[in-house]
């Protein structure tokens, strides 16, 4: 680094606060010594001072799982809320909604962290430079976090990419005597971008651990989560939105250059998806060697199969640091994972306090997730015969056959009987039981489990304009299922780190990776299908030739590339639901017009009666145009910069 020494002692090093490891607390670091102004002299002068700056460079991660914070969660089409509601700012402050509300703007952009995530950019490069300093460091410890650096800086470039696509790359740190011009850096085209950071975690992977040394150290990047976000990215840079994206021909800037490749060859475009078959491959290996296994729910009661397999399903996302995580993000504070939970929830314990004030229920998915579920056979219900000429919004009574998943001689629809082991699992509704929430019993039977009631005149019902149901189906996915509410104001919360990459994931991106390269009948089909039949099976469900052959109205649809391609990206939206992927994955692909144009609905949820509750209601409309694909970079930075050319459509 070309700083002056002058310069160097006036150099604060920021100190974030990062949970780095323990699973039930949270560890702020804190690295600024006793005279309160820390120097890269004195932070690399010896270990226990040089780590604190590794966790400087980790607590630069963004919160995904953070209402606010997550930019992928509460900012699309798969969660809505109430506009304006009076206790916006208890739980979570509706930045991020305002995106899914079409406010997205350049003058000052809804979740607009281009100059943080740079300065974490700025930390990774420091300490890449002077982590060979550190005296008392041993040389294999070094690398180790040599290599978390340059993950890091590798992820935090693709968090760039992925909102705003192609963007300037920091190999090095500018030095303080650097020109006007040479501050006024360039985006840098869309391809050079993807091949530095899977270079960046290639050179990572050299040195990281398999696993962590201990349960300490969990959150700490490893040899499998490199691998794994390095397949990840390069789907994402075969995929549409990226790989000869001819949308973005007029992309070009003040030297002339195009930021987009729109003239690629069918050869250049399969192979980025032939080199993502590669990566996907090796990261299941490494992952597999590492023994992360789709999860199993160990219960500490007996619960029949039905409850065990919600259970499985359950805690595959709320379980802390289970079998299936390869990622979890222990940035993203307890707080916010416990408001995430409390939004989410209806008043559990409605017959001890069905008035809690804290449990407003006012984030809910519309209609169409409900609709985009399977049905028990494994397909979408536009595609089974057997609910051929059956309306979804007919009433229908609960019955003993459903007893497990429904309250018995409730009244409900159609929509909500003969559904999937997952629809069960992670959605709740009107008249639909709900696991835990109440002290846990060997054997419990139907009229043990808490159910909901959330038309007019239940225990769930809506209390208020900001209070109670909106859409009328609850995102139970993220609630942990031994949460309680302890008094008519208290509620505990089982906190959890947020799954920012499981197996179940990485299996799906191996499957349409496959696909998009060489079709449903190449060299790979029965690794393809052996994966996302692996995901189905773990959710109850026959495998794709089976569901399709036996069940649908279009048999076979599994041989070509477009119907495997529906099916798989139909599977991955299910799977990953309420994980935050939707957003993402609808842009990649390109179907995001499409999604949106469905329109936000849900049910009257003021009404009591059930012919007139299960109405479908238009809460919003949603447009989708080709400046959605991107965010908009400040108009402030392009004013300081104006080498930074402006997105399309901004």
């Amino acid at each position: 680094m070309n700083i002056p020494k002058t310069d160097r002692n006036k150099l604060k090093i920021f100190a974030i606060a990062c949970v780095m490891a323990l699973p039930a607390c949270n560890n702020y670091l804190d690295i600024v010594p006793d005279d309160g102004m820390a120097t890269l002299e004195t932070a690399f002068t010896m270990r226990s001072t040089a780590i604190r700056y590794l966790y400087t460079c980790y607590g630069f991660l963004t919160s995904e799982g953070h209402l606010d914070n997550d930019h992928g969660y509460m900012s699309g089409d798969e969660l809505w809320s109430i506009y304006d509601r009076r206790e916006s700012g208890a739980y979570w402050g509706g930045t991020m909604f305002n995106v899914a509300r079409g406010f997205q703007n350049a003058t000052n952009p809804y979740g607009n962290d281009w100059n943080g995530i740079y300065e974490g950019i700025r930390c990774c490069n420091i300490l890449i430079e002077n982590a060979e300093t550190v005296p008392d460091l041993p040389e294999w410890e070094k690398l180790q976090w040599i290599a978390e650096a340059k993950f890091l800086k590798a992820w935090f470039h693709f968090h760039l990419m992925r909102k705003w696509g192609p963007i300037p790359i920091i190999k090095e740190n500018l030095p303080i005597t650097a020109s006007t011009e040479e501050v006024r850096v360039y985006r840098d085209p869309m391809e050079e971008c993807f091949d530095y950071v899977i270079q960046l975690l290639d050179e990572a992977m050299e040195d990281l651990p398999l696993n962590v040394q201990s349960r300490d150290e969990l959150g700490r990047i490893t040899k499998p989560i490199a691998a794994s976000v390095k397949a990840k990215i390069m789907v994402y840079a075969a995929s549409p939105l990226f790989n000869n994206n001819t949308d973005q021909a007029t992309l070009v800037d003040n030297r002339g250059t195009k930021l987009f490749k729109t003239d690629k060859t069918a050869e250049e475009v399969k192979a980025r998806w032939d080199a993502a078959v590669v990566a996907c491959s090796e990261a299941i290996e490494l992952s597999e060697e590492a023994n992360f296994e789709l999860f199993v729910h160990q219960s500490r009661v007996r619960v029949n199969d039905t409850i065990r397999q919600e259970l499985d399903l359950r805690n595959a996302i709320t379980e802390k640091w289970n079998s299936e995580v390869i990622w979890a993000n222990t940035h993203t504070s307890l707080g916010a994972n416990r408001n995430l939970q409390m939004v989410s929830s209806p008043n559990l314990q409605w017959d001890q306090y069905p008035d809690m004030p804290n449990l407003y229920n006012h984030i809910q998915p519309p209609l169409k997730i409900p609709e985009m579920f399977y049905t028990n056979n494994g397909i979408p219900i536009e595609n089974d015969l057997e609910w051929n000429g059956v309306n979804p919004y007919n009433l229908r009574v609960g019955d003993n056959t459903h007893r497990w998943y429904l309250r018995r001689d409730y009244t409900t629809v159609e929509l909500n009987f003969n559904r999937e082991p997952r629809f069960y699992a992670w959605m709740g509704f009107d008249g639909g039981l709900w696991y835990g929430q109440k002290a846990e019993v060997n054997d419990p039977i139907p009229g043990d489990l808490f159910w909901v009631a959330c038309r007019a005149g239940g225990a769930q019902q809506k209390k208020g304009y900001d209070w109670g149901p909106i859409t009328g189906y609850y995102p139970k996915k993220v609630i942990h299922y031994q949460n309680r509410q302890t008094s008519a104001t208290g509620y505990d919360a089982i906190t959890y780190p947020w799954p920012m990459l499981r197996l179940a994931d990485l299996y799906l991106l191996y499957a349409e990776a496959i696909n998009e390269s060489e079709g449903p009948n190449g060299a790979h089909s029965n690794e393809m299908f052996f994966y996302i039949d692996a995901v189905r099976s773990r959710a109850g469900l026959p495998g794709v030739k089976e569901a399709w052959d036996e069940y649908s109205n279009s048999p076979g649809r599994y041989n070509t590339q477009a119907g495997m391609r529906q099916i798989i990206q139909r599977e991955r939206l299910i799977e990953l639901s309420f994980e935050g992927q939707r957003f993402w994955d609808l842009r990649r692909w390109k179907t995001a017009p499409s999604e949106y144009e469905k329109g936000i609905y849900g049910f009257k949820v003021t009404a009591s009666r059930p012919q007139d509750y299960y109405q479908k209601i238009l809460l919003a409309e949603q447009n989708f145009a080709l400046k959605d694909y991107f965010w908009p970079i400040q108009t402030g930075l392009i004013e300081q910069n104006p080498n930074l050319v402006q997105n399309i459509g901004w």
